[in-house]
């Protein structure tokens, strides 16, 4: 109806929040997107959910099964051309079955066809927006200067400077000094970091501002769940990511948001409790 707004821009937007008439917000988007809401909505107490950034990592143990981990690893980083709220953007690998990971990993990876996507052979099609291809190419580009390895550097027609064409690329001989490995790229792009043990593991995955999801690689259900329990995350899986279960809780920590989806604790999130108390007049 004419009546009933369903685009509105950010003035606009700021106003509503703040107007006291509006009892939640659900909000997916940037930090920086939630941190405005947050602020118009300041004083109203309307009650919010917030899915924000995310730079969800991945530890391959010594005991995974190779192929397995490398297959749904290339898949959960690149798939949708990366861009998915919970694609895995960094991945650690115990040193014992490193080489032989990243072995694989590049040459999945190199199977990839970047193009039109109404094109029956493309395999992987644009991002959304230019801006965003050209923050993965800053990010890869600090990665380098700062000293790590490129593996893919694939030629794609169109992927330049203010193009949404993208190739996907691997990265090597990385550290949490360059920006790829602790802030969200959220597209094609994904470094790899040979770790010594488990607390090495633990201590890289926590050290971000996010936390959607977290996997774990691995036979052992058990040290699965152990590490898990250690990891500032949302949400922790074991052999499989970039997944959503409608029975499970979607929710985040840190920098990631606040609230819930999914599941009946996001069911409750989008109601509010009343009592009923009622007795018979004597």
């Amino acid at each position: 109806p004419s009546s009933r707004p369903s685009v509105m821009n950010h003035t606009q937007t700021e106003k509503l929040l703040g107007s006291g008439k509006i009892d939640h917000v659900n909000f997916t988007g940037s930090v920086g997107g939630g941190r405005a809401i947050e602020k118009a909505a300041a004083g109203t107490f309307m009650t919010l959910g917030l899915e924000l950034g995310g730079k969800d990592p991945a530890y391959v143990l010594p005991d995974a099964k190779l192929d397995h981990a490398v297959a749904n690893l290339v898949d959960g980083a690149f798939y949708n051309s990366g861009q998915c709220c919970c694609g895995i953007e960094r991945v650690y690998v115990h040193e014992r079955l490193y080489d032989e990971f990243v072995e694989g990993f590049i040459a999945e990876t190199k199977n990839y066809v970047v193009g039109n996507p109404l094109e029956q052979a493309t395999t992987m099609g644009p991002m959304a927006q230019a801006r965003f291809a050209d923050l993965i190419r800053e990010q890869k580009a600090e990665a380098l200067r700062k000293g790590a390895t490129a593996h893919i550097n694939m030629k794609v027609e169109n992927d330049r400077a203010g193009s949404p064409y993208l190739a996907p690329e691997v990265l090597t001989n990385v550290d949490h000094q360059m920006s790829v490995m602790r802030e969200e790229s959220f597209g094609p792009i994904v470094g790899i970091m040979k770790v010594r043990n488990d607390e090495e593991a633990i201590a890289l995955m926590n050290d971000s501002p996010y936390g959607l999801t977290a996997s774990i690689w691995t036979r052992d259900t058990e040290r699965a769940i152990a590490i898990g329990d250690r990891v500032e995350t949302g949400t922790m899986f074991m052999n499989r990511c970039d997944y959503l279960d409608p029975a499970l809780v979607w929710t985040g920590v840190k920098d990631t948001g606040k609230g819930a989806a999914l599941s009946a604790i996001g069911y409750d999130n989008l109601t509010r409790p009343k009592s009923y108390h009622l007795r018979e007049a004597i």
